[in-house]
C-alpha cells in the first residue's frame, strides 16, 4: 500500500457455519463463496482514529478502541464475530469491502469524510451485495450543506445519524434482526 497504515484488530479465526452452536443460529448471509458467514465487517473512515481527540464537541469523547470494544460484546450476545478496521485510505476501504464481499454476513460503515466524496465506496459496497448500515456519529443533516449528500446511503440497507458512538450498538442489533428475517 505504499507507506499508508491500516489500523486493523484481527477476530478470532474466521468461523464458517460449522459448530452446533452455529448450526443453531438462523438468518446467516450467504456469501459469494458459497459459505454461510456469521462475520459483520465494521469499517471506519478517515480520522476516526482519532475520534475522542478531535472536536469531541462534535464526535464525542469515546475512542474508536472502546466503540470496538461495544460492538464486540453486542455482536457476541447475537452469535457473531466481527473484524474492525480502521484507514485513512479510500483504497484500503474498498479492499475491505471487496473482501467482506466473500467472508462476511453484513457491513456497518462510517465512511467518515469519503461519505460525501467517494464513488468508489459506493461501487464497491454495490458489488458487495450485503446489508449495508452506514454509520454517523453526528447528525450530519444538522450540519454544513455539505455533509447532507451521501455516495454511500443509496447501497445502504439502513443509515444511522446523530446517536453518537452507540450508533455502532444499533446497528448491529438492526443487522441482527434483519439477517434473522
Amino acid at each position: 500500500m505504499g507507506g499508508s497504515e491500516v489500523h486493523r484488530t484481527w477476530p478470532a479465526p474466521h468461523h464458517f457455519l460449522g459448530s452446533s452452536r452455529r448450526l443453531a443460529l438462523s438468518g446467516r448471509q450467504l456469501c459469494h463463496t458459497g459459505f454461510m458467514s456469521d462475520t459483520i465487517f465494521v469499517l471506519n473512515g478517515p480520522n476516526l482514529n482519532l475520534l475522542g481527540q478531535r472536536r469531541p464537541e462534535v464526535y464525542g469523547y469515546t475512542t474508536l478502541h472502546d466503540i470496538e470494544r461495544m460492538v464486540r460484546e453486542r455482536a457476541a450476545d447475537h452469535g457473531f464475530d466481527v473484524e474492525f478496521m480502521q484507514s485513512n485510505h479510500e483504497g484500503a476501504l474498498v479492499d475491505e469491502i471487496q473482501r467482506a464481499r466473500t467472508r462476511g454476513a453484513a457491513i456497518i460503515i462510517n465512511p467518515a469524510a469519503y461519505t460525501h466524496t467517494s464513488v468508489a465506496l459506493h461501487d464497491a459496497l454495490e458489488a458487495a451485495e450485503l446489508p449495508v448500515v452506514e454509520v454517523h456519529l453526528s447528525n450530519v443533516h444538522r450540519r454544513e450543506e455539505f455533509r447532507h449528500h451521501s455516495f454511500v446511503s443509496p447501497q445502504a440497507t439502513a443509515v444511522i445519524a446523530g446517536a453518537g458512538a452507540y450508533g455502532y450498538v444499533m446497528a448491529v442489533d438492526f443487522l441482527a434482526q434483519h439477517l434473522a428475517e
